[in-house]
C-alpha cells in the first residue's frame, strides 16, 4: 500500500490556508495590543486566549456536524469553502481598526473572524484521514504538516517586506501583509476544490479501512477480538465504544496533547514580543528565528513519517518531547540576543515536528471509520485548553516576573507531556515501511 502524496498535498492546501493565518495572527496581534492599545501582557494574554475558548466549543461541534454532512461536495468541504469565505472578508478589518485605533471595532472583527476559523478548522484537519488509508496516516499527517508548514513560512517571508511604517514614522501599517495572507487563503481553497472531489476518495477510503480493521481483528487474542467486536456494536459512537483500556490510553494521549501545547504556545504567543522587549530587536528578526525553525520542521516532516514507520509513534513522539523540552531550557539560559539561538531553534523546530507527525494520527486510529471528525474535536479540545489558560498565565507571569520566566514554564509544561505519552498502550501502529526515500513521495493514481 502507498500513499498518494501528489493527492495528500492537495488535501494539505486547506492546512496550508490555515496555518498562513495562525502565523499571522500569533505575530501580529500581540504586537497591536501592545503598541497601538497599550494593552499589558496579563490582559493581553486574555484576548490571546479569546480563540481557543470559542474553538473549545465549535471545533467539536462543527467537527461532529461534518461527520452527519451529505452534501455532493462531500462532508467536509462545504465547510472549508464557507469559512475560509467569511474569514478573508473579516481579517482585513483588522489592520483598519489598527490604522484608526479603535479598539470596539478591533475586538469585534476578531471575535467574530474566530468563530470563522473555529467552524472549518475540524473539517479541514479531519479530510487527511477521511481520504487516507488507516496505515498511511503518519506518513499522509507529515504531508499535511509540511504544507502546513509552508503555509507558515509565506506569512513569515511577507511579513519580512509587506509591512511599512505610517505617516508618523512610528507605528507599523499592515494592510499589505493582510492582505497577501487572505490572497494565499483563497488560492489554497481553490487549489482544493477544483483538484480533492472528497466524495469520491472517501468511499474509496473507507473501503479499504474496512478490509484492514478486518485484518487487524484477525491477528488479535480471540478474547480481545471478541471485546473489540462488542464495543463496536454499541449504539453510540465516542468514548462510550471504547474498552476501559483504550479509552484510558486515549485520555492519555489528549492530556499529553494539552501539556505540550501548554508550553510550545506560550512560547509561539509572544514571541515577537518577546523578541522586541527581552532581546531589543524588530519584527524581521523574531521572523529570522521562526523561518528557522519552521524550515527546519519543514525538512523533518517525511522523514519523521518514515522513522515512524520503524519505531512507532509513540518512541517518535517520546524524542521529540524530549529534545523539546531540553530547548526551552536551554532558551531559558540566554538573557540576550546570541547568533547560537539559530542553532537552539532549529532543535525546536524538528522536536515539534516529530510531535505533530505522530499525536494527530494516534488519536484518530482510535477513532472509528464514522466518527473521525468527533476525535479531531477532541484532539483539538484538549489542544485548544492549553492554549486557553497558557497566554493567559503565562502573561501574567511575565508582567510580574519578567519575560525571563517564559522559558523555564514551557520547559516544564512539556516535560510533564512525557510522563504521560510513556504511560499509552494504543494508538501506536506501525505504518507500512516505504520500500525507498522516493516511495514516501509517490503520487499513486487518482
Amino acid at each position: 500500500m502507498k500513499l498518494d502524496t501528489r493527492r495528500t498535498a492537495r488535501v494539505g492546501f486547506a492546512f496550508l490556508s490555515i496555518c498562513a493565518f495562525w502565523q499571522l495572527y500569533d505575530s501580529i496581534v500581540p504586537l497591536i495590543l501592545k503598541f497601538t492599545f497599550k494593552v499589558p501582557d496579563g490582559p493581553s494574554g486574555i484576548v490571546m486566549s479569546l480563540d481557543n475558548v470559542l474553538a473549545l466549543f465549535l471545533l467539536p461541534l462543527f467537527g461532529a456536524l461534518s461527520d452527519k454532512t451529505h452534501t455532493k461536495l462531500g462532508r467536509r468541504t462545504p465547510f472549508i469553502l464557507g469559512g475560509t469565505a467569511a474569514a478573508v472578508l473579516l481579517m482585513n478589518l483588522l489592520p483598519i481598526a489598527d490604522g484608526a485605533h479603535s479598539f470596539p471595532l478591533f475586538i469585534v472583527s476578531l471575535a467574530l473572524l474566530l468563530v470563522a476559523m473555529g467552524t472549518y478548522r475540524s473539517p479541514a484537519v479531519a479530510l487527511m484521514p477521511d481520504v487516507t488509508p488507516k496505515p498511511l496516516r503518519s506518513k499522509g499527517n507529515a504531508i499535511i504538516n509540511l504544507m502546513g508548514t509552508l503555509g507558515g513560512i509565506y506569512t513569515l517571508v511577507v511579513m519580512k517586506f509587506l509591512v511599512f511604517k505610517r505617516g508618523d514614522g512610528q507605528t507599523d501599517n499592515y494592510t499589505y501583509l493582510f492582505i497577501a495572507v487572505a490572497v494565499l487563503m483563497v488560492a489554497a481553497v481553490c487549489v482544493l476544490l477544483y483538484t480533492v472531489k472528497e466524495k469520491k476518495l472517501a468511499k474509496e477510503t473507507s473501503d479499504i479501512n474496512d478490509r484492514y480493521d478486518a485484518a487487524e481483528a484477525a491477528k488479535l487474542p480471540p478474547e480481545e477480538r471478541k471485546a473489540e467486536e462488542a464495543a463496536s456494536r454499541k449504539a453510540k459512537a465516542g468514548l462510550q465504544s471504547l474498552s476501559p483500556e483504550v479509552r484510558r490510553s486515549l485520555l492519555l494521549i489528549l492530556t499529553s496533547v494539552f501539556f505540550w501545547f501548554m508550553g510550545y504556545n506560550a512560547v509561539t504567543t509572544v514571541f515577537t514580543k518577546y523578541v522586541i522587549v527581552q532581546w531589543g530587536y524588530d519584527l524581521s528578526t523574531a521572523s529570522n528565528f521562526l523561518m528557522v525553525a519552521t524550515g527546519a520542521a519543514l525538512l523533518c516532516y517525511i522523514p519523521v513519517g518514515a522513522l515512524s514507520s520503524r519505531f512507532g509513534r509513540k518512541r517518535m513522539i517520546q524524542f521529540g518531547v524530549a529534545l523539546l523540552t531540553l530547548s526551552f531550557a536551554a532558551l531559558g539560559l540566554f538573557g540576550s540576543f546570541s547568533p547560537l539561538l539559530y542553532g537552539l531553534f532549529v532543535l525546536v523546530g524538528v522536536a515539534w515536528a516529530t510531535i505533530n507527525v505522530n499525536s494527530y494520527p494516534m488519536v484518530v486510529e482510535i477513532s472509528k471509520s464514522g466518527d473521525v471528525g468527533q476525535y479531531t474535536g477532541y484532539y483539538y479540545t484538549f489542544s485548544m485548553a492549553a492554549q486557553i489558560v497558557t497566554p493567559i498565565l503565562s502573561g501574567y507571569l511575565m508582567q510580574y516576573l519578567g519575560y525571563r520566566v517564559l522559558a523555564p514554564y514551557a520547559a516544564l509544561m512539556v516535560a510533564i507531556s512525557f510522563v504521560t505519552i510513556s504511560l499509552t498502550k494504543h494508538g501506536d501502529a506501525h505504518p507500512e515501511t516505504p520500500a525507498s526515500t522516493l516511495e514516501a513521495f509517490n503520487a499513486g493514481d487518482d
